[in-house]
């Protein structure tokens, strides 16, 4: 029984990645936060919902991460594409929920991993008021 409830501690939930987070941009430094949410066909996507820099308003509602997949023996979100809003191309990516699934380390590359930057996002409560 206690192995049972240790482990069941330490269990994640697919739908754990679901929510509201910030991040700076690697290139830019600006702030903005996205939402994760279940798509339709089971995957999971992410959307742009606030930005700092109000001349990027534009990206608000921007779908730039589809097809991501649990897996659950990985623990991780695997076989995502990833749009980078003002940058050509699509990058693969893979997330990883640590701190208690308060944070969420994003890998995106081309090719293979190994040639690619992780972003570490940090969930929030609500989506900022943007101005």
């Amino acid at each position: 029984m206690f192995m049972t409830l240790f482990g069941a501690m330490f269990a994640q939930n697919a739908d754990d990645i679901c929510g509201i987070y910030h991040s700076k941009d690697p290139f830019s430094k600006e702030g903005s936060q996205c939402e994760i949410y279940k798509a339709s066909d089971g995957t999971y996507e992410a959307k742009v919902v606030w930005v700092e820099n109000p001349k990027k308003k534009d990206q608000l509602g921007l779908v730039f991460m589809t097809g991501l997949k649990y897996n659950e023996k990985e623990k991780e979100y695997q076989n995502g594409k990833l749009k980078y809003p003002g940058k050509s191309g699509t990058y693969k990516t893979f997330i990883r929920l640590v701190n208690d699934n308060k944070t969420m380390k994003m890998r995106g590359y081309l090719g293979v991993s190994l040639f690619g930057m992780t972003v570490d996002w940090t969930r929030e409560a609500k989506v900022r008021e943007q101005k």
